[in-house]
């Protein structure tokens, strides 16, 4: 039986970096006994962070094995098993485009994405048992799983959960939770990045990478009754430096500027909503509670949370593994300008290669250990060995 705050666990998009998410996960494992339940009752995941979220529901019964499963499936990982990488494939589908755009987009069948992730859904179906979430929740191991997409015709962004039966919808502006039995559809779904991947349908519409429009990020985990927040983020927060010895100012290039675009997508809304739950804290704290429980009163909780980031930028560590792409991948990301400064920012995200994401997952497993006093204060893990 679970004892304390129910502790919702976050974990946002960010491509190939999510491997980070699996190695931060895996040194907060490390402060449980083996053979423990995973300590989240409530997951919420978005893209990249839906294949971790999805995983741990699935397998909430075992804390440490969990996340040694996910560091076999990150660490073993090849281009290959993410998106087809054969040139025939990628230079098939920048010669459509390339037709498509001079015929004004007069053929059948205009190109629907830039890559084939037909693999991912493979080794996810493989890995993933989405019939395991439900009986998670059966067994009272797991409050809730939300897995947000992007709807392009309702324009909203769409929070697909599966919990237990004391969680209702939502409806916000722009946004809603839609009760559903999570499947690979919505993983698959969640992950479909424009143009970089193509959309999945669920139900009628088309949607595509929940980051794409989500304002709030936090809000499907709070939703289903988390009280206190943990962000496995995949953001370096530090403000971002040239290398010694590089040149002055450079035009940037297109992939500097679709790296910049995925930092924008996968972050920005995730610590705007971080600020916007700090500012409601601090304004509760100043509130007396014959204030706070008026009836009349608008009904807001103190939540806590804490971050986890990296603590070094994943491009700096991508851009020591560049040799490992298949060559038609760095054909078509030396022609977006991903050998030039700041290349290496798209790349950190596209990088689905064993040694990188090891490295990310490594890093992910320092950062926790260093941050251990601080994971097991807000875990509840000194006050439940006090309490025994």
């Amino acid at each position: 039986m679970r004892r304390g705050p129910v502790t919702g666990l976050i974990l946002p998009g960010g491509g190939a970096r999510a491997a980070y998410q699996v190695g931060v996960l895996a040194g907060i494992a490390e402060l449980y006994e083996s053979g423990t339940p995973v300590p989240f009752p409530v997951i919420a995941g978005t893209s990249a962070g839906a294949m971790n979220a999805a995983y741990l529901a699935s397998r909430m019964d075992d804390f440490n094995a969990a996340t040694g499963r996910l560091r076999e499936i990150w660490g073993g990982l090849e281009v290959g098993d993410v998106y087809r990488a054969e040139y025939r494939k990628v230079l098939g589908v920048v010669l459509h485009w390339l037709w498509s755009l001079i015929s004004g987009g007069l053929g059948e069948n205009n190109p629907r994405s830039l890559l084939d992730n037909t693999p991912l859904q493979k080794l996810l179906t493989q890995n993933i048992d989405f019939d395991g979430i439900g009986r998670r929740i059966d067994e009272g191991l797991l409050r809730g799983l939300a897995i947000t997409v992007a709807g392009y015709a309702s324009e909203r962004s769409l929070s697909y959960f599966q919990a237990d039966a004391g969680v209702q919808s939502w409806w916000r502006e722009r946004r809603e939770g839609r009760p559903a039995r999570i499947g690979i559809e919505h993983v698959m779904a969640s992950l479909a990045l424009p143009i970089i991947f193509p959309a999945a349908k669920l139900g009628d519409e088309w949607c595509g990478d929940g980051s794409t429009r989500q304002f709030a990020p936090l809000s499907p985990a709070i939703h289903l009754g988390a009280e206190r927040l943990l962000v496995i983020d995949i953001q370096h927060r530090a403000a971002y430096r040239a290398p010694a010895g590089a040149r002055g100012p450079q035009y940037p290039s297109i992939s500097r500027v679709a790296g910049y675009l995925m930092d924008t997508i996968f972050s920005d809304s995730l610590y705007a909503d971080l600020e916007r739950l700090q500012r409601i804290n601090r304004t509760l704290a100043h509130i007396p509670d014959s204030v706070a429980d008026d009836p009349g009163m608008p009904r807001l909780r103190r939540l806590d949370t804490m971050l986890v980031a990296p603590s070094r930028r994943p491009a700096r560590i991508a851009a020591g593994h560049v040799g490992e792409l298949p060559s038609p991948i760095r054909w078509l990301l030396g022609s977006l300008g991903g050998e030039q400064e700041g290349g290496d920012l798209l790349l950190s995200y596209m990088l689905f290669e064993g040694r990188y994401c090891r490295e990310l997952i490594e890093l992910g497993l320092r950062d926790a250990r260093a941050r251990r006093h601080e994971l097991r204060r807000f875990l509840g893990l000194e006050e439940a060995a006090r309490q025994r």
